[in-house]
């Protein structure tokens, strides 16, 4: 079996040479997955996976803007759709200086996955620039999107490709991308998602995954008769998954000591509670300051320069920032620490190395294909919407959430429960998602 990986492996890679978020991806996959299609003699031969690590289409284009200077700047745009077998691309886009192929490439083919766990409809796609909004103004950002939207328009639409919001795409920049996309194409269509919810957005989906990510570290810790009552939590980033997963959190009774952004961490001992948190809220959504500033306002927290909060002892963590913010070093010292819970908020935030300390040590831990898939659930409820023309109320939008959250979880255990009782999330996760995907590329054709 080890040959046979690794040999699957190796064919991906020579086709994929230096996009190391990319194989890193594939390769978590492939482990879990090559044995049950191995065992199962409807995908043995087929070549199923080595398919889904292709992308069906991979379109990159220059995006020119003039800044507020009027010097020309020139970015780079891309859209990776992934695979539509079972709906059409969906998947953010992200606007950050580390986005290249490789990255893109990783996120959408956790995206195929993540959307089929989900039950929902959509294929996989990711996209996004090296585009940095971080110091731009109001008018350096529209007129950025302005030039992305330009080109992307001629490739998406509301039953082919559904973009939505992920690092650096928050409510501004998809406003002004929907804006150009409706100038452009002259009509008002669902062909974004994170809209506003005067101009179809939906309740909840600024909050979904962040919540999302409560929602299911919540049935993990039910299945083994825990609750997030009196609980410390560890969270990193401060940005709209860090919010609401903590707002969450503090819901439920737990209590919340860290958060980050790429300076450093603060810990507050004492717990970020609402108050503190709308603070946070106003910092980082409206004033775009830095994390820092909170002890300011908070003397009685701690900011450490340049690290991340692992090293705190907590009884759950919910790395919510970026990919590969937790590596084996971070996963030994929570383990160290006390920690039971891992539940991931941003997309693969933990390394192959640390994911395999958490298993061994029987940390319950959940990889975000699984628990951050509330943010792309509400976003193809958002599509539902609409289609309808109309509009769910908060309580039944979350309840859906709540729901979907569920039903995830409880596919994860039907593939990845072991003899011993434990539950592997992430063999689960790669599983269920893959054989939804599969049997539609089986009964498709070989396309």
């Amino acid at each position: 079996m080890k040959q046979t990986i690794e040999s699957f492996l190796s064919e991906v890679e020579s086709k994929n040479r230096n996009e190391p978020e990319f194989m890193q991806a594939v390769q978590e996959v492939a482990e879990t997955v090559i044995p049950y299609i191995v065992q199962h003699d409807i995908y043995h031969g087929k070549n199923i996976l080595l398919r889904m690590a292709e992308p069906e289409r991979v379109l990159m284009f220059r995006v020119s803007w003039v800044d507020d200077q009027g010097e020309i700047r020139v970015n780079r745009g891309y859209r990776i759709e992934m695979n539509s077998a079972i709906g059409p691309y969906k998947g953010g886009l992200r606007f950050h200086p580390s986005v290249d192929l490789s990255v893109l490439k990783f996120l959408a083919f956790e995206q195929v996955f993540k959307n089929s766990l989900t039950t929902l409809p959509m294929g996989g796609g990711k996209g996004g620039s090296d585009f940095d909004p971080k110091g731009k103004s109001d008018g350096e950002v529209m007129r950025f999107c302005q030039s992305f939207m330009t080109e992307l328009f001629r490739h998406i639409g509301p039953n082919k490709d559904i973009p939505a919001g992920d690092i650096g795409v928050g409510g501004r920049e998809i406003g002004y991308m929907f804006g150009q996309y409706k100038r452009l194409k002259n009509e008002f269509t669902g062909v974004l998602t994170g809209k506003g919810i005067t101009w179809g957005g939906s309740l909840i989906r600024p909050e979904a995954t962040g919540y999302g990510n409560v929602y299911f570290a919540e049935n993990m810790l039910h299945k083994n008769n825990k609750t997030f009552e009196g609980k410390s939590v560890v969270i990193s980033g401060s940005g709209n998954v860090a919010q609401y997963a903590a707002e969450k959190c503090i819901q439920l009774g737990a209590k919340v000591i860290t958060l980050s952004d790429s300076s450093g961490y603060i810990y507050d001992a004492e717990g970020i509670d609402e108050k503190k948190l709308a603070f946070v809220m106003e910092l980082k959504n409206n004033r775009r300051g830095r994390i820092s500033e909170y002890v300011k306002d908070y003397p009685s927290a701690q900011f450490f320069a340049g690290k991340r909060p692992w090293e705190t002892p907590c009884d759950i963590a919910l790395p919510s920032a970026t990919q590969n913010e937790l590596d084996e070093k971070d996963a030994l010292a929570l383990v160290k620490n006390g920690c039971v819970c891992v539940s991931e908020g941003a997309n693969m935030p933990s390394t192959h190395k640390a994911i395999a300390v958490f298993h061994k040590h029987k940390i319950l831990f959940a990889p975000g294909k699984a628990s951050n898939a509330g943010g792309v659930a509400v976003s193809g409820l958002e599509m539902a919407q609409n289609s309808l023309r109309y509009n769910w109320t908060r309580d039944e939008v979350d309840a859906k959430l709540k729901g979907i959250m569920h039903d995830i979880h409880k596919s994860c255990i039907q593939y990845g429960e072991e003899s011993n009782g434990y539950i592997n999330y992430v063999k689960g996760a790669n599983i269920a998602g893959f054989v939804k995907v599969a049997d539609a590329m089986l009964a498709q054709g070989v396309v």
